[in-house]
């Protein structure tokens, strides 16, 4: 019986489902630094004004906005592939276009050619992200939407990676035009595996007017009983993670750590520590599901962030902040994969692509309202009290887990 279950799991883990999920993960996350660190990069170098350069980062609306068109995406539909893979393919080519675009602008002399070529890379990548979201929840059962959820994730870091490290590199030996065609290019791998890869199911129905786009995907969630708890546990699950995250770069540098020890610990070591996080994270969703799995990372989240305070104790040691970058990061990664992955199972498949875009901006929500103040808080209660507050604001999410998500099923309880 152990040996069944062992194939079967193996057999989910490698197959197709899987490198489509992960591949699209990738071409998600490739677009999104090529409009922040290496836009910023490029109109530095050019000499561009400093306050023009802050307002680029206005071109990241459609992220938190992409809620407001996802129902178009829910409700129409064009002649050929399939109903998601239809609008992927578009929102991948005129993206890719977008990216090659806006490489072929000169930041120097047109600066606000620059931030509409930008607001168009943005644009579609954002309408990439709707589908590709769509798409995952309805191409993986319940059962592997965690594992799904985690290569999704790990795909996208590496796209950010590629995009913001190596696109920097590549700018000491190129132009900054000749990056953004070669990142271009890099989105080829994403409409090879749209062109290829199957379309979803789906026996739940489509909107059929665009009323029904709109307003159904909310009506048909608040009438769910406990619709608001959701809400609030995707409010606050995060949320001590988050609002610790936010200060940790001046932690570091105020207990004496070198940018030279934060690049190679917190950058690189901790991005792979992130990778193996989100793996893990994913198969044990595949073995123990996605609820249980949101009590034992949320647990760890926790602990991770009470690891900083420890930190604050010790102060400048490597060991220790290899250590702690190790938890914090596995322990993250995990937390992410789980959560995204709740997220999508709670959507209906009639409306995925609205639903599931409402609950993701909602869910950036913390990263910038919670996150305002903790340098205030840093300051007036001292490293050592803030983490530990971090770590204890993480409680009434946890809580909240009781309400929807027990750790034992009511089956498992009779």
């Amino acid at each position: 019986m152990k040996t069944e279950k062992r194939n079967s799991m193996l057999k989910v883990i490698f197959s197709g489902r899987m490198l489509v999920t992960l591949v699209m993960g990738f071409a998600s996350g490739l677009p999104l630094l090529l409009t922040i660190t290496v836009l910023q990069a490029w109109m530095t170098e050019e000499g561009v004004d400093l306050t023009i350069i802050g307002l680029m980062i206005l071109v990241g609306l459609p992220y938190s906005l992409k809620f407001l068109w996802a129902p178009v995406l829910d409700r129409f539909t064009l002649p050929f592939l399939g109903r998601r893979r239809r609008w992927l393919l578009i929102a991948q080519l005129a993206l890719i276009l977008a990216i090659a675009g806006l490489g072929l602008t000169n930041p120097k002399n047109n600066p606000w050619i620059v931030a509409f070529a930008a607001f168009l890379v943005t644009f579609f990548s954002a309408s990439q992200d709707i589908v590709i979201d769509a798409y995952r929840r309805e191409d993986l059962s319940d059962e592997e939407l965690g594992l799904g959820s985690s290569l999704y994730v790990n795909g996208y870091r590496v796209g950010m990676l590629l995009a913001g490290g190596g696109g920097l590199i590549m700018a000491d030996h190129m132009s900054f035009s000749q990056v953004y065609l070669v990142m271009a290019a890099c989105m080829l791998p994403g409409v090879l595996t749209t062109v290829l890869a199957r379309e979803p199911v789906i026996t739940a129905g489509t909107p059929q007017t665009m009323a029904e786009a709109v307003f159904n995907p909310l009506i048909e969630y608040f009438s769910r009983s406990g619709a608001l708890w959701m809400l609030a546990f995707i409010l606050l699950y995060k949320i001590g993670d988050t609002m610790a995250s936010a200060m940790t770069m001046p932690f570091y540098l105020d207990i004496g750590f070198s940018k030279t020890e934060i690049g190679a610990v917190v950058k690189l070591f901790g991005f792979w520590a992130t990778i193996a996080g989100s793996l893990i994270g994913g198969v044990i969703m595949l073995r123990m599901g996605i609820n249980r799995s949101l009590w034992i990372f949320g647990f760890l989240q926790a602990l991770s962030t009470a690891g900083f305070a420890v930190l604050a104790r010790i102060g400048h040691s490597v060991p220790a902040l290899s250590g702690v970058i190790a938890f914090e990061n596995l322990s993250s990664g995990m937390g992410t994969a789980a959560f995204i992955a709740f997220m999508a199972s709670i959507t209906n498949k009639k409306f995925t692509a609205t639903q599931y875009a409402l609950l993701t901006s909602l869910m950036a929500v913390p990263r910038t309202v919670a996150s305002a103040p903790t340098g205030f808080f840093a300051k007036h209660m001292g490293w050592v009290s803030f983490f530990i507050a971090c770590t204890l604001i993480a409680i009434p999410g946890m809580l909240l887990l009781l309400k929807f998500a027990p750790w034992k099923t009511e089956e498992e309880s009779r």
